[in-house]
């Protein structure tokens, strides 16, 4: 599930294996931004469909590993592509996807080999192996969207999901050949910035699982008839919908808020020092790796504690006859406008780079980091 980060290693050592046949699912289309992960995919075949570009490269390598390709996952289609697999490997990066894969593998009673991989960690385990616990055993309700990130909203460093998607065709390979001591009821977690793997016990399986508990009929039936958007309040694929949270008047192009910070260096004014301040909402370890010169770092989920330093700020800069103004940038532009939000509702006049550093680099700076 998913010819992405995690899936281009699993794909290419399974077929290097000699595993017999692989269905291949994504629905998603190849792009250049994501060649530093995805890396079963060429330049070449950018725009190109995903399962189609990975079914080409698994043909390239392995010419009797057959491969069967589905586009995009959906409730509807989920139990028809499962059944009758040895195994599922979860190379998904979203919530909706991975309780639709765990409560179809769940129906057709097939281990399934999950990973994930964010920023610099990564983490693996087994479910539903041999009476071991399922994904909603260990997790019966989805989190709340702002704290489920993706690699496309947080980055990640490429070789992180090679990495872990390495060590999925590992588990995938034990499953199917019943040797070794399968991640199943233990958790792997990856720090790659120290370089250390330390291991978690999970709990087993539960009496009230909704899944593994359910009738298999019925809990088809279910599936089929769940929107797992909905009921984990994101979306199954990997766009990030572009938020519009403010209004015009609240928000400012990269292009003009860089002619600003241009006026306010021609004027002498040191721009750190200046009435207009610059507030990054990234976490801490994506503003160490870029950032604009002379940002502040303020993570978003910090900037409620940091409030009253900015407040003290804007009664500076009003007795100074230098009111005070805020803008705000992230990644994409959309934590921006969170943080914005926050401060009006705070008294201070803030605004928000459109696009954030992505936008920036596309309008003003090209060679800012892409990440």
């Amino acid at each position: 599930m998913g010819a992405g980060g995690l899936g281009s290693p699993v794909l290419l050592y399974l077929a290097a294996a000699g595993v017999g046949h692989v269905r291949i699912v994504d629905g998603d289309r190849v792009e250049l931004s994501n060649l530093h992960r995805q890396v079963i995919h060429t330049q070449e075949a950018v725009g190109a469909r995903k399962e189609l570009s990975a079914q080409a490269a698994v043909g390239r390598l392995n010419d009797r590993t057959r491969t069967s390709v589905h586009g995009r996952l959906t409730p509807e289609n989920a139990v028809r592509i499962v059944r009758g697999c040895d195994l599922v490997v979860d190379c998904s990066d979203n919530a909706p996807t991975r309780y639709l894969v765990n409560d179809a593998c769940v129906v057709a009673g097939v281990p399934l080999v999950s990973a994930a991989a964010v920023g610099l960690e990564g983490q693996l385990t087994v479910y539903n192996y041999r009476g071991g616990p399922c994904y909603r055993c260990l997790f019966p309700r989805p989190p709340q969207p702002q704290h489920c990130q993706r690699c496309s909203e947080a980055g990640v460093l490429g070789v992180v999901p090679g990495v872990m998607g390495t060590l999925q065709a590992l588990e995938a390979i034990k499953v199917l050949t019943g040797k070794g001591d399968v991640l199943s009821r233990r958790l792997l977690l990856f720090d790659a910035l120290a370089g250390k793997f330390r291991e978690m016990k999970l709990r087993g399986r539960q009496e009230g699982c909704a899944a593994c508990r359910a009738d298999p009929s019925v809990l088809e039936a279910t599936v089929a008839s769940t929107s797992y958007a909905a009921q984990c309040g994101g979306a199954m694929d990997d766009a990030v919908p572009a938020l519009a949270l403010l209004g015009r008047e609240h928000r400012v192009a990269c292009e003009d808020y860089f002619r600003l910070r241009r006026e306010l260096w021609a004027d002498g004014l040191p721009y750190a020092s200046a009435s207009t301040q610059l507030i990054d909402v990234r976490p801490a370890r994506e503003f160490a790796f870029c950032a604009l010169a002379d940002s502040t770092n303020i993570p978003l989920d910090e900037l409620p504690d940091r409030v009253p330093e900015l407040k003290d700020l804007k009664r500076k800069g009003d007795a100074a006859g230098q009111p005070h103004q805020v803008f705000v940038v992230c990644r994409r532009g959309n934590d921006s406008q969170r943080a914005v939000e926050l401060l009006r509702r705070e008294g201070l006049d803030a605004k928000d780079l459109i696009g954030g550093l992505a936008g920036w680099r596309e309008a003003v700076d090209a060679s800012f980091p892409h990440y």
